[in-house]
């Protein structure tokens, strides 16, 4: 199969058909949370001006402002007429003490769009739209921040927007259950992928470090165009974790991937260069010694080749030079050749036992490369 054909057949499937991965499949972990809440009643005033000095986060995640105007100004006429609003729902970060937007996001930034004058701005814009009321009360239509009357105005920046404030206090080494509150609350339209939601509540360096080395131009070519719901980058951590913490898997796979986000968000540099060492080498060496079709044994990209053969040649890296790419790939073809590698690799992905005897069997073939 030539690349024009490959990319052809790429361009039309979609993108949960790109990967094979039976790990995705819905498991409750079996854990138990000990979660603080608390109430706030902010005014706009105060949430907006908090949110200008980053003490309050709105995380990245794929899913961007999606309001209209109109739904915008409706949002805005209720707090004007002194309606009640939904809430909001934070998080507290732990290592900072911001407060993490886990819901509320739409509300909060048409705050901060009105207040500022202008809708949903774009940093690459030349021009930005005025943000005026539309279909509203008569009273309202048009008007901006600056040109309401005084009393609406103030009424406006003292209107209170309830806040609901969460910490977990155990277990102590995760804080996975703000995961579960986000993607529980997250629930309307598109439902988050996993690793969105990771983006979305472990940002800092590692997160930014998946992001560049996903461009990688060898991971490019063995993956394919980008994931629209980040599931490039959720392999990267994959190989990541399984290769640093293996010891500390444990079903479901997405529970293990995020606590080993929420324990490296944010890694000493040094740290952070050799995991990005780790995978461009691994990249490299299976791109030029496979090449087209690499972690492709049937059709998708299979998610447990891919973990396992990047975990087998990264430890053999860890032991000396690189090998051949001959030999790269002789040990590659050796383990689609064996029968017990191929059972771990096609059903019950992430199952615990499956899990360590294909890592096993790729360090095995891969060590005497």
């Amino acid at each position: 199969m030539t690349d024009d054909t490959s990319n052809r057949d790429e361009e039309q499937r979609t993108p949960d058909e790109l990967v094979d991965d039976q790990a995705d499949e819905e498991v409750v972990p079996e854990v138990s949370y000990d979660v603080t809440s608390y109430g706030s009643d902010p005014d706009v005033e105060g949430l907006t001006r908090r949110l200008e000095r980053n003490e309050i986060i709105i995380p990245p995640f794929q899913r961007d402002y999606v309001w209209s105007q109109a739904e915008a100004s409706r949002f805005i006429e209720s707090l004007l007429l002194g309606l009640p609003v939904p809430g909001v729902f934070f998080a507290t970060d732990p290592e900072t003490n911001k407060l993490l937007v886990i819901d509320g996001q739409q509300r909060l930034k048409t705050l901060m769009f009105f207040r500022d004058g202008f809708f949903n701005p774009k940093a690459s814009a030349r021009r930005h739209r005025v943000f005026t009321l539309q279909k509203v009360q008569k009273r309202f239509e048009g008007k901006d921040y600056a040109s309401l009357d005084e009393r609406d105005r103030i009424r406006l920046d003292s209107a209170v927007i309830h806040a609901t404030i969460v910490k977990q206090n155990s277990p102590p080494d995760d804080d996975t259950s703000v995961y579960h509150i986000f993607a529980r609350l997250n629930s309307g339209g598109r439902r988050l992928a996993e690793q969105e939601i990771r983006v979305a509540l472990y940002h800092g360096n590692l997160m930014n470090m998946l992001r560049d080395v996903n461009e990688y131009e060898p991971w490019r070519r063995i993956f394919g165009r980008p994931h629209s719901r980040l599931k490039d980058q959720e392999l990267i951590l994959r190989f990541l974790a399984l290769h640093r913490d293996p010891e500390r898997y444990a079903r479901p796979m997405a529970e293990f991937l995020s606590m080993f986000a929420g324990r490296n968000r944010n890694p000493d540099e040094a740290v952070l260069q050799q995991m990005k060492d780790q995978f461009m080498s691994c990249a490299d060496l299976f791109w030029s010694s496979v090449g087209q079709g690499v972690f492709r044994p049937v059709r998708a990209l299979n998610a447990a080749v891919f973990d396992s053969c990047m975990v087998g040649l990264a430890r053999r890296l860890e032991t000396g030079g690189p090998p051949s790419p001959e030999a790269v790939k002789a040990a590659y073809e050796e383990l689609l050749r064996d029968a017990e590698y191929l059972e771990v690799t096609s059903r019950s992905t992430a199952d615990e036992a499956f899990v360590r005897k294909r890592l096993e069997k790729s360090r095995t073939i891969f060590s005497a490369t």
